[in-house]
């Protein structure tokens, strides 16, 4: 009987530890997420501020697409390894040089969208 009853301490303590482990997992991917989003907002803002500058009224679209490429160095720095840490926590199982792809291309997206903006909102040439 006390065997049985030891027995059941045990399950119910490995029961709980692996609850305990997949809650802490499911806090480090909201973690992860929240950071993850939080700096592509941050991305986002810094590059929304380089469209709002009035000395980019007369760059040509390449001109614009690099000035956007060069700006905001820290917060797209902090977009891709917050990216790339989310990726890692949510697909361990995949090959790290495949998140670290995606983060880039998520980068590249992002700055890519903001010069279509540009093109798609600046004045008419006269």
């Amino acid at each position: 009987m006390r065997m049985l009853t030891v027995g059941a301490a045990l399950v119910m303590m490995t029961s709980a530890a692996m609850t305990c482990s997949a809650l802490a997992d499911d806090d480090d991917a909201r973690s992860a997420q929240k950071l993850a989003q939080q700096g592509r907002d941050d991305y986002w803002h810094c590059l929304a501020r380089e469209y709002s500058r009035d000395s980019n009224q007369g760059l040509s679209e390449q001109d614009f697409g690099r000035s956007v490429a060069g700006a905001c160095p820290s917060e797209r720095q902090y977009y891709r390894v917050a990216l790339l840490d989310y990726l890692t926590t949510q697909y361990p199982n995949i090959d790290a040089g495949a998140h670290l792809a995606t983060a880039n291309r998520a980068v590249e997206a992002a700055q890519k969208d903001i010069v279509m903006a540009f093109v798609k909102h600046r004045p008419p040439a006269k």
